[in-house]
């Protein structure tokens, strides 16, 4: 049985992903930062970054709770809940 990642793990994951698709320091990723607003991420956008999550993690992320993904801190909830 694979031991499951802690939230630590999946941000740093995570921030690396926003690191290289959106060319944001790692250092100014922080739980609060919004996809929208801060990142200026348009839907195209979020579309491949949470195809790139689905592959990353493995877990599947259904289009209407991705919509409710506004934050980091939301997609390191949502992929810690829902890992396989």
């Amino acid at each position: 049985m694979e031991e499951k990642m802690t939230e630590k793990e999946i941000f740093n994951k995570i921030a690396k992903i926003i690191n290289e698709r959106f060319e944001l320091e790692q250092n100014k990723i922080t739980p609060e930062l919004t996809f929208s607003s801060d990142l200026d991420a348009d839907s195209i956008d979020i579309v491949e970054f949470v195809l790139e999550l689905e592959d990353t993690f493995g877990a599947e992320i259904p289009d209407e709770d991705a919509e409710k993904l506004l934050t980091v801190g939301d997609v390191v909830k949502y992929i810690e809940k829902h890992q396989p």
